[in-house]
């Protein structure tokens, strides 16, 4: 105790002397009766040792309380050290000139809020971790994606655990990564598909996912998504190629047509993209609109014009076929086989009742034929033709020998009549 409050205690000893002595003075006066003067002292010292009694209470309950903060504060620290993986720190260890407990609680208190700061750096951490993983996780598997459940009691958060963390994360942003360049070449692949085949890109994507078709936030890039990607993408292929057949018969037909008609080439012209395409491989074709349907329409109507152009020739044609073949059987001096007429007959043709496409075909096989046969005998028909000539010449003078007015004509009348 120091001596100032020493000499207060003394002064007040003296004064309470002082008062009580004034008190029996009062008493005295009055005549207070001895057991009155006993009941009101004992009264006196009564509340003395009461107002004593709740000092001593409360100084009692204030050490207990900081007894209490200090184990509280050390528990805490100790705590916050073993979830953040810390060495333990011992504040009364490592000082040994603190007195009293209000002293020994003031030393803690520093370390517990240097220690509570750094936790909740810590747990910033750990938030911004898991909240990534939440993020990306419910992009890539929001099907069978289980959240994580952030540890309330924070019971670990050390340097390793917060590791393994980012470790998660960084794999499922690589897995995001992976995903995503798998969906961009899908998109990519879809995007040529539609513009080929003249398909609307955006609702082709939209039905797909929604979020596919968006230029600015995150794209849902889970296994069903990319599934329905790649099918679209396969369905799609698979009608190009479909167009694509169909189109290069259509492409076969017109050239086939254009060959047998005699088409100009200013006309053939027109279609020169679709021609040039007829023995391209699928991923060769990659013109926009080029398997459309309005242009698959646009190259069907066109074969239709030619095939009833062509019937409107057809008849016109086979009568020049015929004529050719006449004349190259005259040629060729086969006399005598007219069976082939029948199956020619002009009759038939305008009946219906042959392919004119079909007598065409048989007539260039016969004149192919008789071309054959001509060629087979050609030294044999040069004799003949030199035969027939001599045979015309010997004739010819038989006849002019036998005129008796062959000497009336003028000079040279005999050779101009047989040139005639």
């Amino acid at each position: 105790m120091s001596s100032a409050v020493k000499d207060q205690l003394q002064q007040m000893s003296t004064t309470y002397d002082s008062l009580l002595l004034e008190l029996n003075m009062i008493w005295d006066e009055v005549g207070e009766p001895d057991m009155a003067r006993d009941r009101m002292l004992l009264e006196l010292e009564q509340e003395w040792l009461d107002v004593y009694r709740r000092k001593v209470d409360q100084a009692n309950r204030c050490r207990a309380q900081l007894r209490q903060a200090i184990a509280d504060a050390e528990a805490e620290l100790a705590g916050i050290c073993s979830a953040m993986s810390e060495p333990p720190i011992h504040v009364r260890q490592s000082n040994q000139k603190l007195h009293g407990l209000r002293e020994e609680l003031n030393a803690i208190v520093p370390y517990l809020e240097e220690m509570r700061k750094k936790k909740v750096e810590r747990w910033d951490q750990f938030v911004d971790v898991i909240e990534q993983i939440k993020k990306v996780a419910s992009e890539i598997r929001p099907s069978d994606f289980v959240p994580f459940i952030i540890p309330v009691d924070q019971s670990d958060l050390s340097l390793r655990k917060l590791d393994e963390l980012t470790k998660e994360l960084q794999s499922l942003q690589k897995e995001k990564s992976d995903r995503l360049k798998q969906v961009m070449e899908h998109l990519s692949t879809l995007h040529l598909l539609c513009e080929v085949l003249g398909v609307d890109f955006k609702q082709t994507v939209y039905e797909v996912h929604p979020s596919l078709g968006e230029a600015d936030g995150s794209k849902n890039l889970s296994n069903s998504t990319i599934e329905r990607l790649a099918s679209a993408v396969n369905r799609l292929r698979e009608l190009k190629v479909q167009r694509m057949q169909k189109l290069q018969d259509l492409a076969s037909s017109m050239l086939e047509l254009w060959n047998l008609m005699d088409t100009p080439l200013e006309e053939q012209q027109m279609f020169q993209n679709l021609t040039c395409n007829i023995a391209a491989s699928e991923h060769e074709i990659t013109g926009p609109n080029t398997l459309s349907t309005d242009f698959l329409s646009y190259v069907e109507s066109e074969v239709l014009r030619l095939e009833q152009l062509k019937a409107s020739k057809m008849k016109d044609l086979v009568l020049k076929k015929k004529t050719e073949l006449e004349d190259h059987r005259r040629r060729a001096h086969l006399i005598g086989e007219e069976g082939y007429a029948a199956e020619f007959s002009d009759e038939a043709i305008e009946a219906g009742a042959v392919d004119p496409a079909l007598v065409l075909e048989q007539i260039e096989a016969h004149i192919a034929t008789v071309k054959e046969e001509a060629f087979s005998r050609k030294d044999i028909l040069e004799k003949v033709e030199r035969w027939l000539n001599a045979c015309e010449e010997e004739a010819w003078l038989e006849d002019y020998n036998k005129d008796d007015n062959r000497y009336n004509a003028g000079r040279g009348g005999p050779l101009d009549t047989q040139k005639g």
